[in-house]
């Protein structure tokens, strides 16, 4: 009874105390699309009192005394805005600002109390920096992460992070405006993520985050993930043409269909279409040839709901060199540029839609819901062996499929107040499917094939039928205004099941699995200039459909434990710094290697390593940043000296100059560096490490670009990918087991002309 009364004592006490307080809340737009802006930063000039806009633009203040208030808005890209707002007792002021371009500067970045786990300070620098101007710079933006084609431009980059060697997606999850990208249980390896689909010219944003820690982030969020945001409106058509080096050309073109008159009505919609060739170069000609189309709607429904539709397909053929033994460059046998068998290859396509729906309630509520779909075809010729396996026909496989891939992403998310402390609680479901028989779908296939027209022998063939449902809750708890805590429970289960057509007769089995992931991350900001994080979590990733299902359930969803403890800190207005020593420990799992359709059991590894990078603004035109990443990978249940993971980096840095100037004219210079690192797990063969720069310069006028884009501008000769494979060629009697590489681009240039309307 006593405490009963002491709690209702306390109540009321809090209840008198704000009883006459106001509140400010408001919404800042893009001045020229009209859109909101997310992530700016609203501050109350000289109290301390900062937080972030929503996905909507939105931001809200309460508790306060009645007074004249400034508030300031700022986010990098924009021009600083402060606006004189009067509080009164009992009152809730609404207002609504609109921010105009304005050239990049630091002093516009600021370290946010609240709403830190959501920050994206170092991508929306780099982005406004460095815009992307190919496919591969797309994940480039993520500092630390390193790519490497080994097939001619068509097949998905094979991707470096965290001493990951990640193969295409493994253990780093990618998304275009929420819509999942990896292929789970996929006929090359699982995991596997083509983000070529994705026009570079409409990307927006990429927001990422290292690690274990996000609750809404499931499946294969163990290194990270990535979200690209695509375009909700373009602020001007353009036609882009490019020409340069090695018979590539490309042609790039962004309509906006509604103009001014969409503005008025809060709508946009605007078409965007891509063709690219290239023979590259390579000794045999690539044919690579690709077509992109891609179209987005948005308008309001009502006042309290955004409706936005996507919609886009793509398709892409071309032959590749594939990789190539040293001892066969050594001896002459083929050039720098050659290849053992000229008849690899591929073809894919993927047909994408997605809509998005966002409501505000009454009771200042977010619902978000979000369907999607997709249709997914790939064909692909590889010869890794050459001639070890089959001594008369070569080893040559096609990896085959065609899938349907559809899901669902829907939160519910409440902000609640009570006197300092404020939290934002978020309930979510997930559903994801991935199908391979059925609506035009093909069955999986793993096969052996000469000269990329003859099937000699089906060695994997069958239909994938994997579910993946999921529950979160995650609650953000703004304890003061310097310190906030975020935590999350994620639910995930499984349902993976594969039909082997090659059985007689066919057989169809099926597991099930759920996983529970617990998220702590702890955040206190000293200042808008310093801020200490510990962020702690579990993830996972999934293994392939055809291993879970043969090993009979054992195994499905192997745990990841994580945990960053860093600093932001802006010790100068001009200067950032991000720092991080990060911990990643992985239980046992096994890993279907696609190339070969058979299992290998990775044991259980250990990741530890420290991440720096910092972005400095010399001048007023003229930026400078660098990356520096260290890791330490290694096997937990081999012995000392056999215990490294192949392939895994240990260190990278990549960094460069960046000018922009009110002249128009702008432009990069940049450095990118892998050292030596083990390729195989006894260290005896070495992955010989690169130092490669590139050069970017743009001359910009009001309808019209001019940009000039040079790769490898000191014709560095180095080896984009490496991998220690045992093989024999035609002529030989014995295998060998070396490095077999893929020649990384030499220089290349290539002009390009952007009108604007």
């Amino acid at each position: 009874m006593k405490q009963t009364l002491l709690f209702s004592f306390l109540f009321l006490l809090s209840t008198i105390s704000y009883a006459h307080l106001g509140t400010l809340t408001g919404r800042v737009i893009d001045e020229s699309t009209h859109l909101p802006l997310r992530n700016v930063t609203v501050q109350l000039v000289g109290l301390g009192k900062a937080t972030l806009t929503d996905d909507l633009g939105r931001y809200r203040f309460d508790h306060l005394v009645a007074s004249p208030y400034k508030v300031e808005f700022s986010s990098v890209g924009y021009a600083s805005f402060v606006q004189d707002v009067v509080i009164a007792d009992d009152q809730t002021v609404y207002i609504q600002t609109s921010l105009t371009v304005a050239p990049v500067t630091l002093n516009t970045v600021t370290v946010s109390a609240q709403k830190a786990h959501d920050q994206q300070l170092i991508s929306s620098l780099d982005i406004r920096l460095r815009p992307i101007t190919n496919s591969q710079e797309i994940l480039r933006l993520v500092p630390g992460l390193f790519i490497g084609q080994h097939a001619g431009g068509g097949k998905a980059e094979q991707i470096f992070l965290r001493g990951f060697d990640l193969d295409h997606g493994t253990d780093i999850r990618l998304s275009v405006d929420g819509m999942p990208v990896n292929m789970v249980s996929h006929a090359h390896g699982q995991g596997y993520a083509d983000l070529h689909f994705v026009i570079p010219e409409l990307v927006e944003a990429v927001d990422f985050k290292k690690g274990t820690y996000t609750t809404d982030k499931g499946n294969l969020a163990t290194a990270g993930w990535v979200d690209f945001r695509t375009r909700t409106a373009l602020d001007r058509s353009f036609v882009k043409l490019e020409a340069g080096q090695f018979d590539t050309y490309r042609a790039v073109a962004g309509i906006d269909l509604l103009g001014e008159k969409g503005k008025a009505k809060n709508q946009s919609a605007y078409m965007a279409s891509e063709y690219s060739y290239s023979n590259s170069y390579f000794d045999n000609p690539q044919h690579f040839k690709r077509v992109n189309v891609m179209g987005k709607y948005h308008r309001h429904i009502g006042n309290n709901t955004n409706l936005t539709l996507t919609g886009s397909t793509f398709w892409s053929k071309w032959n590749h060199s594939g990789q190539i033994p040293d001892r066969a460059v050594d001896s002459g046998l083929i050039g720098w540029f050659g290849s053992i068998d000229p008849t690899e290859g591929g073809e894919t396509s993927r047909t994408n839609l997605n809509a998005q729906f966002v409501t505000v309630t009454a009771r200042n509520h977010i619902i978000k819901n979000q369907l999607y779909y997709a249709n997914y075809n790939f064909e692909l010729y590889s010869n890794f062996t050459f001639f070890l396996n089959d001594s008369l026909n070569g080893d040559q496989i096609r990896q085959k499929e065609g899938r349907n891939l559809f899901g669902y992403n829907g939160s519910y998310s409440t902000q609640t107040s009570l006197g300092k402390t404020s939290w934002i609680t978020t309930v979510g479901a997930q559903y994801r499917q991935d199908v391979t028989p059925g609506l035009g779908g093909r069955p999986t296939e793993l096969s052996h094939t000469k000269n990329r027209v003859e099937t000699l022998e089906r060695i994997q063939y069958g239909n994938i039928n994997e579910l993946n449902a999921a529950l979160y809750a995650d609650e953000v708890v703004q304890l003061s205004s310097r310190f906030s805590v975020n935590a999350g429970l994620r639910v995930d289960f499984f349902r993976s099941q594969y039909e082997d057509l090659l059985a007689n007769p066919a057989t169809k089995k099926y597991v099930t699995q759920a996983i529970v992931s617990p998220k702590l991350n702890l955040y206190y900001t000293f200042n808008p200039r310093v801020q200490l994080y510990l962020n702690t979590g579990k993830g996972f990733h999934s293994n392939d459909a055809r291993v879970v299902t043969a090993q009979n359930g054992r195994e499905i969803l192997p745990g990841a434990y994580g945990s960053d403890l860093g600093i932001i800190v802006k010790p100068f207005p001009k200067l950032l710094i991000n720092a991080a020593a990060w911990y990643l420990w992985m239980q046992q799992e096994f890993v279907y290697v696609g190339d070969e359709g058979v299992v290998e059991p990775s044991g259980r590894s250990r990741r530890q390593g420290i991440d720096v990078s910092v972005r400095y603004q010399l001048t007023r035109n003229l930026f400078a940043d660098v990356d520096l990443n260290t890791a330490k990978p290694r096997a937990l249940d081999a012995e000392r000296g056999q215990n490294y993971l192949p392939l895994a980096p240990v260190f990278t840095s990549t960094g460069g100059l960046s000018l922009q100037t009110q002249y128009g004219l702008s432009g990069s210079l940049r450095y990118r560096y892998i050292a030596n690192r083990p390729a195989n797990d006894d260290n005896s063969i070495v992955a010989n490490g690169y130092f490669v720069t590139d050069m970017q310069a743009n001359y910009a006028r009001k309808q019209y670009t001019v940009g000039l884009s040079v790769q490898n501008l000191l014709n560095t000769r180095w080896k984009e990918t490496q991998f220690a494979t045992e093989s024999r060629l035609q002529n030989e009697s014995t295998p060998v087991d070396e490095i077999h590489f893929t020649p990384g681009t030499p220089f290349f240039a290539r002009l390009s002309l952007t009108y604007f309307w």
